[in-house]
């Protein structure tokens, strides 16, 4: 019996974060109700008090749901493809990131985030963006910097300003493709865009253009 009531609490909890993927892209996460979340997943304000203490936690909850890690992202990559220089790791992971991102869940939160995000009271959802961002930001430094270590950077670009760049190419690359997302495919447009800007940058020559795993 207690198994199957923490598989339902369980099933209650994903049922409203489905509710809130969906409330949140229709009105905006700032006209977005708690009450209006529990209604469309069919469970009580009092049930969704139960998992969530407010929207914050909610929210959170939702961006946990498609955050790539990225350490995952390299775990990730195929046996066969994979290579002790560091920038071919990080373009790897990189084009599986923005394959992941064309699946229906994680480009409906990234169009909320985009599009549907706005702050309101004490509820500061693009506070919690920019520490997520910022996190990501420091991991990816950190693999550059040993990129220089390695000698694998031109001269001309430093560690710090390869990463900022980075970041810019990837952010630029899923605003443009969410205002449009049936014009292209982000992964094919991406893994262009992305092999020759680490060509670009990288002394040595990197592996031909190919998404992980294809």
């Amino acid at each position: 019996m207690a198994r199957r009531t923490r598989a339902e609490a369980e099933a209650t909890r994903e049922s409203l974060l489905d509710a809130a993927e969906q409330v949140f892209y229709d009105k905006g996460v700032a006209r977005a109700t708690l009450q209006d979340i529990a209604r469309t997943a069919g469970v009580t304000r009092g049930a969704l008090y139960w998992h969530f203490k407010d929207k914050a936690d909610l929210f959170g909850a939702m961006l946990e749901r498609v955050r790539m890690p990225l350490e995952d992202l390299i775990d990730a990559i195929p046996a066969g493809e994979r290579s002790e220089s560091v920038l071919e790791t990080l373009r790897m992971a990189s084009l599986l990131a923005l394959g992941q991102m064309e699946q229906p869940r994680i480009r409906r939160i990234h169009s909320i985030i985009i599009h549907r995000c706005e702050v309101f009271g004490e509820f500061d959802p693009v506070a919690m963006l920019r520490e997520l961002s910022e996190s990501a930001s420091a991991n990816t430094l950190e693999l550059f910097r040993q990129a220089r270590d390695n000698d694998e950077l031109v001269a001309e670009v430093d560690a710090e300003t390869a990463n900022q760049t980075f970041h810019c190419i990837l952010r630029g690359l899923l605003h443009h493709w969410h205002l449009d997302t049936d014009a292209y495919s982000l992964s094919e447009t991406g893994t262009r865009l992305i092999n020759q800007w680490f060509e670009l940058i990288g002394k040595a020559s990197l592996k031909p253009a190919a998404r992980p795993g294809s």
